[in-house]
């Protein structure tokens, strides 16, 4: 995990610091009554632990991606063969198209796909016309400054959607009820809506008032030996 991608420039994570947040992260999902699996390690694959990137979990079939990143791409072989426990309807996304999960938002049955260095056109045509196939919907969205899509969005339900930078003024996303996050604490808006409550990373003070005040439950976690990575809250778990 210490070996794994990172333009962080935050330093090498230290590997017992994160086990333990790893460990917190777990407990917060059971907290807002999770069921969780936990993958057994692969030291083959230091980015291994952001699982999210390489799969999308809809409620009608799940997506195995291809990676844009070249270390990652054995990833998915692992995963195909978790997943055929949970779902019966299994899609892949075949070279030269490349899909990150993390590039994905899902508002109820629409799926917004953004255009990355990891996500490129190709993959995303791939995913509009899986998801089409099972009567789910999906448009694309440009990235000028962010790694994935979902580094600074999260959709929280009820029409709300947090945003950060780019994304506050983008067009397609101004019929939300916008909760922008400060540009200071931009790593905050990686956060997640579990049953009702929002999880966001510990230590971002404006972030989680800001939250709290648009009537959400928060429960920080301590994720800053991820955040080393390039890491976040959603990476960090397929969650259906």
């Amino acid at each position: 995990m210490a070996d794994g991608i990172t333009t962080a420039g935050l330093g090498q994570p230290n590997f017992k610091n994160a086990l333990k947040q790893h460990s917190n992260y777990i407990k917060a999902l059971e907290a807002c009554g999770v069921k969780v699996t936990i993958l057994e390690a692969d030291e083959k694959f230091p980015d291994s632990t952001f699982v999210e990137d390489v799969a999308l979990l809809t409620t009608k079939c799940a997506v195995v991606t291809n990676p844009g990143a070249q270390s990652r791409k054995g990833e998915i072989v692992g995963i195909q063969k978790v997943l055929s426990k949970f779902y019966t309807d299994i899609e892949r996304i075949q070279a030269p198209g490349t899909v990150e999960a993390g590039d994905i938002m899902m508002v109820g049955s629409h799926f917004y796909i953004g255009l990355s260095a990891r996500t490129n056109e190709n993959g995303a045509r791939q995913m509009i016309k899986i998801l089409a196939k099972y009567e789910l919907s999906a448009s694309v969205v440009s990235l000028e400054k962010v790694l994935h899509l979902k580094t600074g969005l999260a959709y929280l339900e009820n029409n709300n959607l947090v945003a950060c930078g780019e994304f506050v003024s983008k067009e397609e996303f101004q019929k939300f009820n916008i909760i922008e996050i400060d540009a200071n604490e931009s790593y905050a808006a990686n956060c997640i809506w579990v049953n009702n409550r929002v999880l966001i990373p510990k230590g971002f003070h404006k972030a989680k008032c800001t939250i709290e005040n648009a009537g959400y439950q928060i429960i920080e976690v301590d994720v800053s030996e991820f955040q080393k990575l390039d890491g976040g809250l959603n990476c960090l778990s397929l969650r259906f």
